[in-house]
């Protein structure tokens, strides 16, 4: 078993990571009340964000260390991580169409 002293930093960067991400939604929602900006807007301007700032720090820290080849590959890694479940969603939304308008064989 682990001893829960090399837990501890583990727990507390999960439990803090929680918290910084409910402290930043609850600052946007209020930011975007405050402006009077769409919510839905905010909402993925922070999504949008908060899923680039890992990438960003690894590229920045890649970049630092002179391994430009990581920051390449990351960013490689996330078009085609993008490319494919943008591929994913499209091909369910016209399958779906296309079931509602195609009648049955005997029809």
């Amino acid at each position: 078993m682990i001893p829960f002293s090399e837990t501890h930093p583990l727990l507390a960067g999960i439990v803090l990571l929680i918290a910084g991400g409910e402290a930043l939604v609850r600052g946007a929602a209020n930011l975007a009340r405050q402006l009077g900006i769409s919510s839905l807007v905010v909402g993925l301007t922070v999504v949008a964000f908060a899923t680039s700032a890992p990438e960003l720090a690894v590229n920045v820290s890649a970049a630092i260390r002179g391994n430009g080849a990581v920051a390449f590959g990351n960013r490689i890694e996330a078009m085609l991580l993008l490319l494919g479940y943008v591929a994913y969603v499209l091909t369910r939304s016209v399958w779906r169409t296309r079931k509602r308008r195609v009648p049955p064989a005997g029809a």
